[in-house]
């Protein structure tokens, strides 16, 4: 694609790498045929391409974004399918970003979706805000009928029916390893995750001592910076970035880090993104140290030769979360590692098409969410699981109300084939989904 950007216009670095993006675009159409959006709302200007185009006209103009170019960016999931269809290797990711920031800091937006994204950005990276939000929702919930915006009865209808108790596993401290170690590694407990479900870093914890990691939780560590990073709040994704790489960067200073490991698949795209977030910062090389050991949970357990399973005679639909897949390219490890430990894995079809969680789009666009997610159930019900495993917190949630059985994190399936507790999500009279054998001491 040919730009137009002054000698000037390139001096700003962010400019300079979008201009760098624009250029590789060579106009082909192949993004639109795995662009969500593209799919449900057939318009050109709902592709990547046709952002593309809305994104060049903005930047190369220096123009005050318009109602029209705002509404189609943000109707954009990042779900990064894009990136993975691209032959031209067009980074979509951080041209929108780009974008975002771009019309975050140009365009007034309606005084209603101002509040909604400010209430957003000081209760969701916060996990005692959130919960406390979240108790708040619980009452509320069977008055979301009165709500006359859509986006105010989904966060009402995301509420989950049970808030879990603080687990005081998510405290700065470390867990010594079950036998020799093997590596040291630090946890990122996240933020959202610390709300609305406690199981997952609980079960990971103890997964990787018993597989010789001494797992650490950073004083200091916290939200990612995603949340805020995606609706173009660049300053305050910095600020809660900057505290997860000091802190990191103290564990690997001081006895060593061999993984920074990350159980959101959402976060983990992020934080392998530090490095690029900060370039020309001051803290560049710390970021891009952080960014160089940051893993996936299952990248991880990859490496520590999780014991062999016998077969469980167990059906699990594997849900794919589109920041693992397109974000990090990360596809097999998580059905490997539930063969390996004796789960049948089974996937629905178009598995590569988002469930429509995306951060906080299910909020911010429920109805395009909405249609995104009913498809989703639709495929995984035709895959008759008896459980559905996600490696992404949102995903599990969007997922979760309407799939008719468990919903888990992979992780927790791992734990529970390797020795550790059932699930709860899996526990009879949790939910709606089926009885299940104890695992417990199983080869």
């Amino acid at each position: 694609m040919k730009t137009e950007f002054t000698e000037e216009q390139l001096r700003d670095p962010a400019i300079a790498r979008s201009n760098e993006i624009l250029r590789a675009c060579v106009h082909c159409g192949f993004c639109t045929a795995t662009c969500p959006t593209y799919q449900v709302l057939g318009d050109e200007l709902d592709s990547p391409r046709g952002r593309i185009y809305l994104i060049k006209d903005m930047l190369e103009n220096e123009r005050v974004p318009d109602e029209k170019t705002v509404k189609h960016i943000d109707r954009c999931l990042s779900c990064l399918a894009c990136m993975t269809t691209c032959p031209s290797g067009v980074h979509y990711m951080h041209l929108v970003d780009h974008a975002r920031d771009y019309i975050e800091r140009h365009y007034q937006r309606p005084f209603g979706d101002r509040a909604l994204r400010w209430i957003l950005a000081r209760i969701l990276p916060y996990p005692g805000r959130f919960r406390l939000a979240l108790l708040g929702a619980k009452i509320g919930r069977p008055f979301a009928f009165l709500m006359p915006d859509a986006r105010l009865r989904a966060m009402l209808e995301m509420a989950p029916r049970q808030v879990p108790p603080v687990s005081r596993n998510d405290d700065p401290q470390s867990f010594a390893p079950k036998g020799e170690r093997r590596k040291r590694v630090a946890l990122m407990t996240g933020c959202a995750q610390r709300a609305l479900n406690t199981d997952i870093n609980d079960a990971t914890i103890r997964l990787l001592t018993r597989l010789g990691c001494e797992v650490v939780v950073a004083e200091g560590a916290g939200c990612c910076g995603a949340l805020t990073h995606h609706m173009g709040k660049t300053a305050e994704s910095h600020r809660t970035a900057a505290r997860n790489i000091r802190a990191w960067r103290r564990e690997m200073r001081g006895e060593g880090l061999d993984a920074v490991v990350i159980n959101t698949s959402g976060c983990g795209t992020t934080v392998k993104d530090y490095g690029h977030m900060f370039r020309g910062e001051a803290l560049a090389d710390d970021a891009a140290a952080v960014s160089e050991i940051a893993m996936d949970i299952t990248e991880l357990l990859m490496q520590l030769d999780l014991p062999e399973g016998a077969d469980k005679g167990f059906r699990v639909a594997y849900h794919a979360a589109c920041s693992l897949q397109h974000g990090q390219q990360i596809k097999s490890y998580p059905k490997d590692l539930l063969k390996r430990a004796g789960f049948s894995v089974v996937e629905p079809a178009d598995s590569h098409l988002c469930c429509g969680s995306a951060g906080t789009y299910n909020l911010m666009q429920p109805e395009i969410s909405g249609q995104l997610k009913a498809r989703k159930l639709r495929t995984l019900a035709a895959c008759r699981p008896e459980v559905i495993a996600a490696g992404n917190i949102g995903c599990m949630m969007q997922i979760g109300a309407g799939a008719g059985v468990p919903v888990v994190h992979t992780v927790e399936l791992l734990d529970w084939a390797t020795g550790g507790p059932i699930p709860p999500a899996m526990r009879p009279g949790h939910n709606a989904g089926p009885q299940v054998p104890d695992l417990r001491g199983a080869p």
